[in-house]
């Protein structure tokens, strides 16, 4: 009998470690690699690696984008009057514009102005995009859920966090150290489990993660990076801002790239962005 309550109590005992096993198997990771140290779960172990600067809010978690109704009416206004109003349909667009606080990515001195019609700065020489100028260039990826996205220039998290709306497939990178940190730290406070952020130059993307099937760039170089085009997707879309150097400064286009691999490219407006830095400087 006690022989038998043992071999009971040692199969109890092995049940009870292999559920713990798996639930730790299932823990969403935070991962920071920076001078050849990463960090994983709280542990640190070194790597022998260097180069730039990389921080990941989660790795494949599927945790939903969060919720909350503070200034819900705002965001309610601004999609009717400022977005809808100028012509963006895509319904899936409005719904993440509207469900996205803007005012959590607005600094303090600006949240009087967090819903209003026009781009604000968030240091650093960087500003956060008008409302409409983020629903229109989010509506021209055509996003479906599960597809992969690259945003090149992270800025605030705003233009993040709506696409993560649309698919939990979003990788940003943004080359101001300073503004990178204080935005990945705001993006994991805030709920934003599903993104992948690095910190580092844009020119290149993110090529370990390609071919992306939409990469978004929220900076404007003198031409389109060769990088990103290579790492965009046979069907894939890119919506940039370019430099055209005529009367109209900037213009932002719609590449599509063919079966054949060249690019169908589409011009949307006008637009007034801050460059983008780094090598794209040098070209």
């Amino acid at each position: 009998m006690a022989a038998r309550s043992c071999i009971v109590c040692a199969r109890l005992g092995s049940m009870i470690v292999k559920c713990l096993l798996a639930s730790f198997l299932f823990l969403p990771i935070i991962s920071c690699r920076e001078s050849g140290r990463t960090e994983t779960a709280g542990r640190e172990t070194s790597t022998g690696e260097s180069g730039e600067a990389v921080r990941q809010t989660s790795v494949g978690s599927a945790t939903a984008p969060p919720r909350t109704q503070e200034r819900a009416e705002e965001r309610f206004s601004m999609v009717r009057g400022q977005i809808k109003a100028r012509g963006v349909k895509d319904q899936r667009v409005l719904d993440a514009m509207q469900n996205v606080p803007r005012h959590w990515f607005v600094p303090s001195a600006f949240q009087n102005s967090a819903y209003a019609d026009r781009p604000l700065s968030i240091g650093h020489g960087q500003t956060i995009s008008q409302p409409y100028i983020v629903a229109l260039m989010t509506e021209q990826l055509s996003l479906q859920s599960g597809e992969k996205v690259l945003e090149i220039g992270t800025g605030s998290g705003y233009q993040a966090a709506v696409l993560t709306e649309l698919t939990d497939q979003v990788y940003t990178i943004e080359i101001v150290e300073t503004l990178a940190k204080h935005t990945i730290e705001l993006l994991r406070k805030k709920g934003y489990h599903t993104i992948r952020a690095r910190i580092g130059d844009g020119y290149r993307g993110w090529p370990e993660a390609a071919p992306f099937d939409a990469i978004i760039v929220t900076c404007a170089p003198d031409d389109v990076p060769k990088p990103l085009v290579e790492q965009l997707a046979v069907g894939g879309r890119m919506c940039i801002p370019v430099d055209t150097s005529g009367w109209a400064g900037q213009e932002l286009i719609l590449l599509e790239k063919q079966q054949d691999g060249l690019l169908k490219r589409t011009g949307i407006i006008p637009v007034r962005f801050v460059p983008m830095t780094g090598e794209a400087q040098d070209k």
